[in-house]
């Protein structure tokens, strides 16, 4: 029984592992170091778990499990970050890490939502989830949901918007 308990974890943290970690970034603004301690906390307790969601639905339990955790570690006042001295260089027109700094670009605009419009944004439009679905994961009637999504987007336009405009 439990190796059997086993290889299906197994088969699906191997199957689902990069999806994950993908969420977690989203839902931790970028911080990759965050997003895979998450993803690791969460999967230990699906693994305690296991008998009980295996059948039914590990996405969505596991998916609710980062929510929770990524809002838990959102209050945390320290992360250990330090200042530098020189920031990095701006990508050339045409390089290929454009594309990666656009990435960074939204995560840390996510990074500056509440931890509910985050998650509610990274579940709606980058999990492409239903908004009842969303609902359920954070807790929280359908439109309530909704408004966090809808204000977390107009933050997000606010934020890019403001970082797209030239000084001076």
């Amino acid at each position: 029984m439990e190796r059997f308990r086993a290889d299906g974890f197994d088969g699906f943290v191997a199957a689902r592992w990069g999806a994950l970690l993908h969420v977690a970034r989203l839902l931790t603004g970028g911080d990759r170091q965050r997003a895979e301690d998450l993803v690791q906390e969460a999967l230990v307790k699906l693994w305690f778990a296991w008998p009980k969601v295996a059948e039914q639905a590990p996405d969505a339990y596991v998916r609710q499990v980062l929510v929770r955790l990524a809002a838990r570690s959102a209050r945390r006042r320290w992360w250990g970050e330090r200042p530098v001295e020189q920031l990095p260089d701006r990508p050339a027109p045409g390089d290929v890490s454009s594309a990666v700094a656009e990435r960074s670009r939204l995560e840390a605009a996510l990074a500056l939502l509440s931890p509910r419009q985050r998650a509610a944004v990274v579940l709606r439009y980058c999990e492409d989830l239903p908004e009842a679905q969303v609902a359920q994961i954070l807790g929280c009637p359908v439109g309530t949901a909704r408004s966090h999504a809808s204000r977390g987007v107009a933050r997000l336009r606010q934020i890019l918007s403001d970082a797209v405009r030239p000084v001076g």
